[in-house]
């Protein structure tokens, strides 16, 4: 009686949801895939994009992220599933959204894995922090208004997050907590007139952006309904948005919301 050879385990980061942003190496490891073990932001968007596409993936799918009506599966049960599962000789893919390892747990995962004996690769993917700001045409760097940028999640503390408006920051998650993001930010040398974007639902059906300034920001949103998933992006480079007003960085003045005008 021979033992049953042990499997392993690959992160694959799925992007911000859109199936043509998954790297060809995360879809071969899907191809590959006996079980995989998917979030709800962002994986959920590439399976189905990609099943839309005609790619048809033979593997199992867990899902493990959380969907309305009940919590996400809790990180330590996350953990112990990819042992499991790879070590009843299944090649699993743990398909998580953006990139495994921005803010995304990825590390804890891996290091589980690996603890128990279970060999893990990782497959980078394009993180909602960069990607989404691109749908709104904002880069996050530009020569002459912006050299450095930071990543935030809204849970942070971000009283001691110094720079000026030449310091792009990307705030993921931060919808519940965007008014004192918003105040704490404007109270630093960058100043309520600061420009602010906000893309909800990158790549998705309802992609919006909305722009407006710090001191602003907060009102619209909620005057608007901005909803999560969603992207806020902070400082001078917003202004290079086409649906920023060419008035907005001497003035601040707000500009209407934008809807997506193309289905994916």
């Amino acid at each position: 009686m021979t033992n049953t050879p042990i499997g392993n385990v690959t992160l694959v980061g799925a992007g911000p949801g859109d199936a043509g942003l998954l790297t060809i190496r995360g879809l071969r490891a899907l191809e590959a895939a006996d079980v995989i073990v998917a979030d709800r932001l962002g994986a959920r968007g590439v399976l189905d994009g990609l099943a839309a596409d005609g790619v048809h993936l033979h593997a199992e799918v867990v899902d493990v992220g959380k969907l309305p009506g009940h919590h996400a599966v809790p990180q330590d049960a996350i953990n112990e599933l990819l042992v499991t599962l790879a070590s009843d000789g299944k090649q699993v893919v743990r398909l998580k959204g953006g990139d495994p390892f921005i803010f995304g747990r990825g590390g804890e995962e891996v290091t589980f894995c690996r603890d128990h004996g279970i060999s893990v690769e990782v497959v980078p993917g394009i993180t909602s922090a960069i990607s989404v700001p691109a749908i709104a045409g904002i880069p996050l760097t530009h020569r002459g208004l912006a050299t450095t940028f930071t990543v935030v999640t809204g849970h942070d503390q971000i009283q001691s997050l110094g720079g000026r408006r030449d310091h792009t920051v990307v705030l993921l998650m931060g919808i519940g907590t965007l008014a004192n993001s918003a105040i704490t930010l404007a109270r630093g040398e960058r100043g309520g007139g600061c420009p602010v974007a906000i893309i909800e639902d990158g790549y998705g059906p309802r992609q919006r952006v909305t722009i407006g300034t710090l001191d602003t920001i907060a009102l619209q949103a909620a005057r608007r309904g901005i909803r999560s998933p969603a992207v806020v992006v902070v400082g001078d480079v917003v202004s290079l948005s086409p649906y920023a007003p060419e008035t907005l960085v001497s003035t601040g003045a707000p500009s209407e919301p934008h809807r997506k005008a193309t289905t994916r």
